[in-house]
């Protein structure tokens, strides 16, 4: 046995096979042949000094030392792979991939894409509808808009406009429903993406801020918010719409928000990437445009009296 590490081919070799338990499997993904990847953990093993593998008729098993080796060869090789993508994006300066959730792609950014892909036509732009935990490394992700409260160690973290919420409904539906307390007999739409919220931000949290009797949803119930929003511009009735999802369809008049008060949520989208990637060129062109995006419709959220959200 000796101290020194062994090549990094043999290493290779022994990782894919580790995770797939089989030499074949292991052989096709390196593109290499079974019998040249058998060499390879053959040498490890001498180097070693010991087998890494049970090799039996139709299968093979780790030994003891196999595992012990197959859990930090699996990390570093995911660490070499993150580091190799990190580089090569580094030198990339017309991709841009962005990740933000269902709700945010559907209704603020789609609608946008087309003034950004005119401003910017050097870059190309993906997308990845999603709110799943993401690693810039790991996910070859450049941003991430994300909702809520934070914090975002280890990340580049810059929070866009409040967030807040009102209810929101077609014009025709707002003859109606002329006064908050006339809410009480309309179609109440819940959205299910702000529960997390503590204190809460929903009807009822709007309803104390408002000083009017508890409202009680008794329409449907969607876990995304822009379903919900969709439901109000059906005319199915009202949603208590969150800022950047309704503040477009407000501003081309497809809904509006007759009661001129909104319960703040304390929460925020927030624009991320991974630390000191920021400056990069398309991140930053991106982020840029964002914020003049959100300043055309400034004026609009001016128009809306805070109201605080209540402990209960």
């Amino acid at each position: 046995m000796t101290a020194s590490l062994p090549p990094l081919t043999a290493l290779r070799a022994f990782d894919a096979a580790a995770r797939h338990m089989s030499f074949a499997k292991a052989a096709a993904e390196l593109h290499v042949t079974p019998a040249a990847l058998s060499f390879q953990i053959k040498s490890l093993e001498e180097h070693l000094g010991a087998p890494l593998f049970k090799r039996m008729n139709r299968a093979v098993e780790l030994t003891d030392a196999g595992r012990a080796l197959a859990v930090d060869a699996k990390s570093a090789f995911e660490t070499l792979t993150a580091g190799w993508r990190a580089a090569q994006r580094a030198l990339d300066h017309q991709t841009l991939t962005v990740t933000a959730g269902p709700a945010f792609t559907a209704k603020w950014l789609a609608p946008r894409l087309f003034e950004f892909a005119q401003e910017h036509p050097e870059i190309e732009l993906r997308f990845s509808a999603s709110l799943r935990a993401m690693d810039f490394g790991r996910d070859n992700i450049d941003v991430a808009i994300r909702f809520g409260y934070g914090p975002d160690p280890g990340l580049y973290s810059l929070p866009l406009a409040e967030e807040w919420v009102t209810p929101v409904m077609v014009p025709d539906m707002a003859a109606r429903f002329p006064t908050p307390q006339s809410l009480h007999e309309a179609v109440l739409i819940t959205d299910e993406s702000v529960d997390f919220l503590d204190p809460p931000a929903d009807w009822v949290a709007w309803s104390k801020g408002m000083g009017i009797a508890p409202l009680t949803p008794n329409g449907p119930r969607f876990s995304q918010a822009d379903h919900a929003v969709d439901a109000a511009l059906a005319g199915i009735g009202v949603a208590l719409g969150r800022r950047a999802v309704v503040i477009k369809d407000l501003a081309d008049g497809r809904l509006v928000a007759p009661y001129g008060k909104a319960l703040n949520t304390g929460a925020k989208f927030r624009f991320l990437c991974a630390s000191g990637t920021e400056t990069r060129p398309q991140i930053d062109a991106f982020k840029r445009w964002m914020l003049r995006e959100i300043d055309k419709t400034a004026q609009i959220a001016k128009r809306f009296e805070m109201i605080e959200r209540i402990s209960s």
